[in-house]
């Protein structure tokens, strides 16, 4: 990505990148290498194109319908053109998993390869799903293996994608931090130029403006609960058991009365001193409780590598002409793409 970023500049130096579109290729490749083991190459190749433009029209899709108590009605639904384009979508995001899998699969039947995966120290999540067993010695159903992978594959890929493209914008909007960033990764890697596993716990600052970010641009702006038993609020009112209930993310980490001056960037706010401080779920950008994000670890490491890689080869400035829209669906999203200008650093 960083390669093809140089070749785009040095055609147009002052001409801005969309950066959702090849962060979240990016973000597909590396999700399919590191728990499939699937080299895909699609920064490259663009083979994929179809899946992460399938992946962008569910989540717009689910959004409208979400909001909308007509579209609620399966049937209802099926009728309408939106319907029609949701069940299409569903099929291309479906056919390009089902491949993994069946690949996967037969791979599997190679006594050998088998073997190999087996004395594996750590294996990838294909194969930890492939090889695991119910009671009863069954292995799990091919539905049931799609449903898996198509999560892990969506959310490790596009809301993933969502909190790399902001970081950067919060970068470029905020150039002093930007360099703070920069100085501490270049301390932190001396002369190395690549990124070792225990630089990811010494990113002290740059962590900080990731966490920062993720705040004022909250890569996933609102999850829902079903109650498993009712719950009565401090002033009183309840709410009965089996009800759905939607956490507002995104207003949440703007409360002025948790954040002061919650409109602005401060890193500081997540110092290990300033943090104690807060109620443990005032800050939520993975969820919280038994059904918070699986994969948070996962994608902080890979955000944190990301962008150190960029800074560390690009300095990274707003386009004046094209500021990015807010628009809250199943991700953050902006109306118009996230436009940055990209100088090449000597």
């Amino acid at each position: 990505m960083l390669d093809k970023w140089e070749k785009l500049i040095a055609k147009e130096p002052m001409k801005s990148l969309e950066m959702f579109e090849h962060v979240s290729l990016m973000t597909l490749d590396s999700i399919m290498k590191c728990a499939f083991s699937y080299r895909s190459n699609c920064q490259i190749d663009r083979d994929l194109d179809y899946y992460v433009q399938a992946v962008s029209d569910l989540t717009l899709l689910l959004f409208r319908r979400v909001i909308s108590t007509i579209l609620r009605s399966d049937f209802l639904y099926s009728c309408t053109p939106s319907g029609r384009q949701f069940k299409q979508a569903c099929r291309l995001a479906h056919q390009h998993t089902e491949k993994v899998i069946e690949e996967r699969k037969n791979s599997l039947q190679n006594e050998r390869e088998l073997e190999k995966i087996q004395k594996k120290r750590h294996l990838d999540f294909l194969d930890i799903l492939l090889c695991a067993k119910y009671e009863d010695g069954t292995g799990l159903s091919d539905e049931d293996l799609r449903a898996e992978v198509d999560t892990f594959m969506f959310a490790g890929h596009d809301t993933t994608a969502t909190g790399i493209s902001w970081t950067l914008y919060a970068m470029a909007k905020h150039p002093e931090h930007q360099q703070k960033c920069r100085e501490e990764i270049k301390e932190i890697l001396g002369d190395r130029e690549d990124i070792h596993w225990d630089d990811l716990g010494k990113m002290t600052y740059t962590t900080m403006c990731i966490k920062e970010s993720f705040r004022i641009y909250s890569p996933v702006p609102s999850v829902s609960r079903k109650l498993s038993k009712p719950i009565t609020f401090f002033d009183g009112r309840t709410l009965p058991e089996g009800i759905v209930v939607t956490v507002d993310i995104y207003s949440l980490h703007k409360n002025p009365r948790v954040w002061q001056d919650p409109f602005e960037f401060d890193p500081m706010r997540f110092s290990a001193e300033n943090s104690s401080k807060r109620h443990s779920h005032a800050f939520i950008p993975f969820a919280a409780g038994s059904r918070n994000c699986i994969g948070q670890q996962f994608a902080m490491n890979e955000l944190k590598i990301a962008l150190a890689l960029t800074l560390l080869r690009f300095e990274i400035m707003l386009d004046a002409e094209k500021p990015p829209i807010v628009v809250p669906q199943v991700v953050l999203k902006s109306e118009n793409g996230i436009h940055l200008i990209l100088k090449k650093l000597s």
